[in-house]
C-alpha cells in the first residue's frame, strides 16, 4: 500500500522539499496541500484546533495525527498522549519529532485502552468514511473513553459546495449523502487509490450520537461552516 502522505512528510522532515501534496476529491478540483502547514505550531493553527487543544484533559489519545503536531503541543503541556496515524512515514516524523508513544495503528485496532480525551481534528469526521461506518467509530470510541471522558472532533457542513435552488435549498446527489467525498492525494508521480472521507453536518452528526448513546454539544464554529463538537457517553 503507497504511503504518499507519509513520503511526503519524511521528505519534508529531512530537507527534501520540493513540491506539496495534491488533493482532489470527487467534488472539487485539485488543490495543494502546503506541507509546511502540517508542521504548523500552535500559533499557526486555526482556531478551532486551538481551542481543542486548549480543551484537551489528562491522558490524551490523538487520532490521524500525521506529523504530530498535535501531540508535540500536548506534550508539551505535560499530557501523556498517544498518537496513532495508519501512515507508517507519518509515525516515523512523530516520533523524530519527539512524540513518545507514536503507533502506526488503524483507530479499530486500538483496543483495551482508556482516554480522557480522544482528539479528531482536520475534519476528524473523515475517519468514519460513509454514513452507514458513524455507528462503528462511534461505539468503539466510546470503548477507549474514560468514565467522564471527552470527544473532541471537527467537520464542516459543504452545504456551500452545492448549488442553490429557487426556493433556497440545495441541489446534492440523489445516490448518497452530499458529505461523502472519494478522495485522492498524489506527491511526486504517486497517487493514492480513492478513498472515502466524511463530512458531517450538525444535524445528521447530533442524530448519530443519539443513536449511540452520545451527547453532541458544538463548542465552536469557523468562518466556512465549519464547527468543533464534544461528544460525551450519557
Amino acid at each position: 500500500m503507497s504511503d504518499v502522505l507519509g513520503n511526503a512528510l519524511l521528505d519534508f522532515y529531512n530537507g527534501n522539499y520540493t513540491e506539496d501534496i495534491i488533493t482532489e476529491t470527487s467534488v472539487t478540483e485539485e488543490d495543494e496541500l502546503p506541507l509546511p502547514y502540517l508542521f504548523r505550531s500552535f500559533k499557526e493553527m486555526p482556531p478551532l484546533e486551538q481551542k481543542a487543544l486548549q480543551l484537551a484533559k489528562g491522558k490524551v489519545l490523538d487520532v490521524g495525527c500525521g506529523a504530530g503536531s498535535h501531540a508535540l503541543y500536548l506534550q508539551q503541556k505535560k499530557h501523556p498522549i498517544t498518537a496513532i496515524d495508519i501512515s507508517k512515514g507519518a509515525i516515523e516524523v512523530s516520533k523524530k519529532r519527539g512524540v513518545i508513544d507514536a503507533r502506526k495503528i488503524d483507530l479499530l485496532e486500538l483496543n483495551n485502552e482508556q482516554f480522557d480525551t480522544i482528539l479528531l481534528l482536520m475534519n476528524g469526521t473523515g475517519v468514519f468514511q460513509k454514513l452507514e461506518q458513524i455507528d462503528t467509530y462511534l461505539n468503539h470510541l466510546k470503548k477507549l473513553l474514560s468514565p467522564k471522558g471527552q470527544i473532541l472532533i471537527d467537520s464542516s457542513d459543504l452545504q456551500y459546495l452545492y448549488p442553490e435552488g429557487q426556493n433556497g435549498g440545495i441541489w446534492v446527489p440523489q445516490d448518497h449523502y452530499y458529505g461523502e467525498l472519494e478522495f485522492t492525494m498524489s506527491y511526486k508521480g504517486e497517487t493514492t487509490e480513492p478513498f472515502n472521507w466524511l463530512y458531517l453536518d450538525q444535524k445528521i452528526f447530533k442524530e448519530a450520537c443519539d443513536a449511540s448513546n452520545l451527547s453532541f454539544e458544538v463548542i465552536a464554529e469557523g468562518t466556512n461552516f465549519d464547527y468543533l463538537a464534544r461528544l460525551t457517553a450519557l
